[in-house]
């Protein structure tokens, strides 16, 4: 088992502040210094500052914190919990930096402390991403699916994968 680290680079950490701001500062802003207006829009008043501070909450949950090799599954660290990729039927791992580039996010995070969800380009198709670094990403194929991650050491990271598993 080989743990490695997911740094941030510099496009996600100034994504992250200026996501962070305009959410708090709109949502703060907006509870302390509108005034309440009558009802039905006092409900509106509070709900849209309320989702803007929870987005930025819920969004933290989902930072990628590091990486894990085991013998069976690549884990995924988040705040709480662990996104398990297995191992099995994995068909090649390749340090790509930079893969990400030119991709569209079809679902998910594209920049408040991670990217993340499904994305797509011309060069790799659909593909997963658990990603803090744009320059440090290694794709993971399997059969019929891929996946972009981003470890502080992403040719250790490959090295650790091509080696024989012992279970």
């Amino acid at each position: 088992m080989k743990s490695f680290t997911a740094p941030w680079g510099r496009c996600l950490v100034w994504a992250s502040i200026l996501s962070v701001l305009i959410c708090c500062g709109v949502g703060g802003v907006g509870m302390v210094v509108m005034p309440v207006p009558p009802p039905p829009l006092s409900f509106v008043s509070l709900v849209v500052p309320v989702a803007l501070l929870a987005t930025v909450l819920i969004t933290a949950l989902y930072t990628i914190r590091g990486y894990t090799v085991t013998p069976e599954a690549i884990l995924v660290h988040r705040l709480l919990w662990a996104t398990r990729l297995p191992r099995e039927r994995l068909v090649s791992a390749v340090s790509e930096p930079g893969a990400m580039k030119g991709s569209l996010r079809l679902c998910g995070n594209g920049g408040m402390f991670s990217f993340s969800g499904w994305f797509w380009n011309k060069r790799l198709g659909r593909y997963r991403a658990y990603v803090t670094d744009l320059n440090r990403t290694v794709v993971l194929r399997w059969e019929g699916r891929m996946a972009v991650v981003s470890p502080g050491d992403p040719e250790g990271f490959v090295r650790e994968l091509s080696s024989p598993r012992i279970a």
